[in-house]
């Protein structure tokens, strides 16, 4: 049951026939993890919160640096040097103590994703590098997790959903991200955050929009985009979508999958987080 101070904290969603007291319970109820406390996970975790999720999880190794700031809203100059998983944690008792976290202030790797991703009911992928989002992606698979997941360009972005492990009207698999894009870039093609820079609001676009993506899901409620890829052009002002398909040769849920667990992650080392 909510409380007084939550009812008057969230009256403008139960004012919301698509969400109303019923929708925020389950959002009270709801265990989201998120993969990162950099320039995504932190428009993502400060909605969240905000918007009533009962735990949110957050995992990330790095701590937090002042060229972090420009975009990593989450923490503040008083942070710089602290873990951001506490950075976060700290920033969403201050913003809505009715929230619990609980922090992972490690990798995300082969050995522990599995384990991790089955105490929550969504994830959402922020991370920065190719060696993660295909962890993350294979791991929800297998953990029968929603996964919604966001890049960034330095003036540009994309979203999306997978809920792979289901089927779609015609009995076939939902697609996932090795449907959209089979192998990683080779190695150096793609320059990091650091080397090609990124414009900080950016990321407070996709971040937001990954936010609602997430309460979308855990609700019910609209259109998802599972199977469709948001685009977003900062420097254009334009958003596109684009629709993707169940790969039947993808190596995850093709027809004669090559994946049966995590094993072919092992030995791999993820960067941190946007």
């Amino acid at each position: 049951m909510l409380t007084q101070d939550e009812i008057a904290r969230y009256r403008r969603h139960l004012v919301l026939k698509e969400i109303g007291g019923e929708g925020q319970q389950r959002l009270k109820a709801a265990r989201v993890l998120v993969i990162g406390a950099g320039g995504l996970g932190s428009p993502l975790t400060l909605y969240l919160a905000a918007a009533g999720i009962g735990q949110i999880g957050i995992i990330d190794d790095d701590r937090v640096s002042l060229d972090n700031l420009q975009r990593q809203i989450v923490h503040d100059t008083g942070s710089v040097g602290r873990a951001k998983t506490k950075s976060a944690a700290a920033t969403i008792e201050r913003l809505n103590p009715h929230v619990a976290t609980k922090l992972y202030t490690t990798r995300l790797v082969a050995e522990n994703a599995l384990d991790i991703l089955r105490g929550y009911d969504i994830v959402a992928d922020g991370s920065d590098n190719f060696a993660t989002r295909y962890l993350v992606n294979d791991a929800s698979y297998f953990a029968k997790v929603p996964l919604v997941a966001a890049a960034l360009g330095p003036f540009d972005g994309q979203l999306t959903t997978f809920r792979a492990f289901e089927a779609d009207a015609e009995g076939n698999p939902r697609p996932n991200y090795r449907c959209l894009f089979p192998e990683p870039p080779p190695e150096g093609t793609v320059p990091a955050c650091s080397e090609a820079g990124i414009l900080g609001a950016v990321a407070g676009v996709l971040g937001c929009l990954q936010a609602v993506e997430v309460v979308k899901e855990l609700l019910g409620i609209g259109d998802g985009l599972v199977g469709r890829l948001l685009l977003y052009d900062a420097l254009q002002a334009r958003f596109s979508t684009v629709n993707y398909a169940w790969d039947p040769e993808n190596p995850l849920n093709g027809r004669n999958p090559r994946f049966r667990d995590l094993s072919h992650h092992r030995a791999r080392a993820p960067a941190a987080a946007q």
